[in-house]
């Protein structure tokens, strides 16, 4: 069971798994965060506060870049993915403003 293809499978299967449970922590970190995030978006439109902080923002995407480079992986997917949850929190927190 040594020849090559043999082995290849089983690395590749063994990387598949590795995906799949990352995946899967992905999934349920995005959940817990947007959970923060929605109670945040209520507090603000209890509040009546802004539903976006730029400075706020502005400050979380050179903090993920930096983490970003650090863990060696592209900045600027880093960067998009940020403002892709960044959109979609505002678009939350301008949802419960609009429902008070």
């Amino acid at each position: 069971m040594s020849d090559p293809v043999t082995v290849a499978a089983h690395v590749l299967r063994d990387h598949r798994a590795s995906i799949d449970r990352l995946d899967a922590i992905l999934v349920y970190t995005l959940g817990e965060r947007f959970k923060h995030t929605q109670a945040v978006g209520k507090l603000k439109a209890e509040h009546d506060l802004p539903p976006s902080d730029p400075n706020r923002e502005a400050d979380q995407i050179a903090r993920l870049e930096d983490l970003a480079k650090r863990a060696d992986l592209d900045p600027e997917f880093a960067k998009k993915f940020l403002n892709f949850i960044i959109a979609e929190v505002i678009q939350h927190h301008q949802h419960h403003a609009e429902k008070i």
